[in-house]
């Protein structure tokens, strides 16, 4: 351990070092779980919505579509669009990774899944969101999703993760988004290639062909591995 660290830790209070612990425990014992299966898509989306919502019903079909061809369905393993898409995967036999988190309200485990854990952080669940995907999925959402979607594509932009698929699924919902998006531009706050990162569509089989391109990783060999190492040598 060098010098410095060891300052840092004479520096720490026992409240700190539990809180880091209790963190470590939190992120490891997702990233156990993201291991266990090769790379999924994973999908994003709020958990207010109703099953016969029509976003709800595209989720479903959408989970449906990706089991047939062989991929794993990771949530949030909560309620609206997260079941839906769960149901639709679980109907044919795939395999649905819910990642969920204790919530004041509205977040429980939904009854179609093969694989559950309960974080308590969540930064600890993002972390695990993220390294579970080979594709990402956003359908319309509230403040959750968002935060999602923003910081992937952030991290996306600035080369701090792999830069994979991004959906955002429903036109209609994601118009106001994509203008945000155009200002930017225009305000030179981005750049122009930044809008290459996600596209939006209302054709759910185009995520299931991104992740027919990708394929099916080993589940040894994640995208993330060797990422961080091939980043620093530019």
């Amino acid at each position: 351990m060098l010098k410095a660290e060891e300052d840092l830790l004479k520096k720490l209070s026992i409240a700190d070092i539990e809180r880091a612990n209790a963190y470590a425990k939190d992120l490891g014992r997702g990233l156990q779980i993201v291991r266990s299966f090769p790379q999924g898509v994973t999908i994003f989306g709020s958990a207010r919505l109703p099953q016969d919502n029509k976003y709800c019903k595209m989720a479903y079909k959408l989970g449906g579509l990706l089991a047939k061809n062989g991929h794993a369905v990771v949530t949030g393993g909560g309620p609206g669009i997260m079941e839906a898409a769960s149901h639709g995967s679980y109907e044919i036999g795939g395999r649905t990774i819910g990642l969920n988190i204790t919530l004041k309200h509205e977040q429980f485990p939904n009854p179609y899944l093969t694989d559950c854990l309960t974080f308590e952080y969540f930064f600890a669940r993002k972390v695990s969101l993220a390294m579970a995907a080979k594709v990402f999925v956003f359908f319309p959402g509230g403040f959750g999703t968002m935060d999602e979607l923003w910081e992937i594509l952030c991290l996306m932009q600035e080369d701090k993760m792999p830069k994979m698929p991004v959906f955002l699924i429903g036109k209609s919902y994601w118009k106001n988004f994509d203008k945000i998006i155009r200002e930017m531009i225009k305000l030179k706050m981005i750049n122009t290639r930044d809008v290459n990162i996600f596209k939006i569509t209302d054709d759910v089989t185009e995520v299931v062909k991104a992740a027919n391109r990708i394929g099916h990783p080993k589940i040894s060999e994640n995208f993330y591995d060797g990422f961080r190492e091939a980043n620093a040598m530019r």
